[in-house]
């Protein structure tokens, strides 16, 4: 029987197989973390409920890292399985994988990927383009939010959204749906080609894109 694969189980897949090719102690583009340390936060965020909300919420961060340590602490395989198979049958996230979970597999994906000098980005199908192309216009306003001007991000095919107005000026990213979305998630290790003025461009380069 065909099996249906959407673009999050792709994306989660192959970040199995690069953390396996990277090994646990390599280096991702998450911080300090190693793919030991990233495995055991995509784990704890669709496995322990009781600790997932310190991913947003501060006061609950601490019990979070203390949980992602430990399991952290488990043999590499067992936590790449783990992540392999995914949110198990009783998680809220399992009904939205499809939705829920494609930025997360594709960001961390990239993580592991650009980690390490000598990358390239990949090429992806047009259809992967559009789907991340639709996901960056709902979530690219809560990245830009701290802007100081008005934020455009745009394709090299033309397409066009504002994800932040001011009035104090104006820069545009140019690049990949892809490539845009890394940067919206707070990657630096993007292709992107960028106008306005320096001074503003600057500033949003530096801009805390956390969501």
């Amino acid at each position: 029987m065909f099996e249906h694969v959407n673009m999050a189980q792709r994306e989660r897949r192959a970040l199995v197989a690069m953390m396996s090719t990277m090994g646990p102690d390599a280096p991702t583009l998450c911080g300090g973390w190693t793919v030991r340390d990233l495995a055991a936060h995509l784990v704890v965020r669709e496995r322990r409920p009781d600790a997932a909300p310190g991913i947003l919420l501060k006061p609950f961060a601490g019990y979070l890292e203390r949980v992602r340590q430990q399991a952290a602490r488990r043999p590499f395989p067992e936590l790449l399985e783990q992540v392999r198979t995914g949110p198990p049958w009783w998680s809220p996230l399992r009904p939205v994988d499809a939705v829920a979970n494609l930025s997360e597999m594709f960001v961390h994906h990239e993580d592991v990927r650009r980690g390490s000098p000598g990358w390239e980005p990949r090429e992806l199908p047009d259809d992967d383009e559009a789907r991340l192309w639709a996901l960056l216009r709902k979530t690219g306003r809560m990245s830009y939010r701290k802007a100081p001007v008005t934020v455009v991000l745009a394709t090299p095919d033309g397409e066009r959204v504002v994800v932040r107005t001011s009035a104090t000026g104006e820069v545009t990213l140019t690049g990949k749906p892809s490539e845009l979305l890394l940067h919206a998630f707070g990657r630096d290790e993007v292709r992107i080609e960028t106008a306005g003025e320096p001074e503003s461009v600057r500033a949003v380069l530096s801009l805390d894109r956390s969501v």
